[in-house]
């Protein structure tokens, strides 16, 4: 079992940054394939950046390139998302999510983890 817990998000006006915390407890770390996603009501689950199982690729939702940074600290059990240069549609609830055998064809896909935090807001205002 994993358990994860965000943290960092909060209010910031357009043009801001936050850095966005998982930290994860439980079977090991490493291993998993490790993603943020961020929902806004009424619309499905979205990907915004992740790792494939062994860390070594990151893949993000074209949006955000170039404006977010998804790195993981495997000897601390945590992984972070910087995000700069906020605009309003960024405004939404982050999950962190890991999930076990996550292929990367399905790396972007919500149904593929099977570990979710209970998400942080991020409020992004003009």
């Amino acid at each position: 079992q994993v358990q994860l817990v965000e943290s960092g998000g909060g209010s910031v006006q357009v043009g801001g940054s936050l850095r966005l915390s998982c930290a994860a407890s439980g079977r090991a770390f490493s291993g998993y394939a490790m993603g943020w996603f961020r929902q806004v009501p009424g619309k499905e689950r979205e990907f915004v950046a992740g790792f494939s199982r062994t860390g070594g690729y990151t893949y993000y939702q074209e949006s955000v390139k170039g404006r977010f940074t998804i790195s993981r600290d495997n000897a601390n059990y945590a992984m972070y998302l910087q995000m700069n240069s906020l605009k309003s549609e960024d405004t939404a609830l982050y999950y962190c999510a890991a999930g076990a055998g996550v292929i990367t064809s399905s790396l972007r896909r919500p149904s593929a983890y099977g570990y979710w935090g209970q998400g942080t807001q991020v409020t992004v205002s003009s």
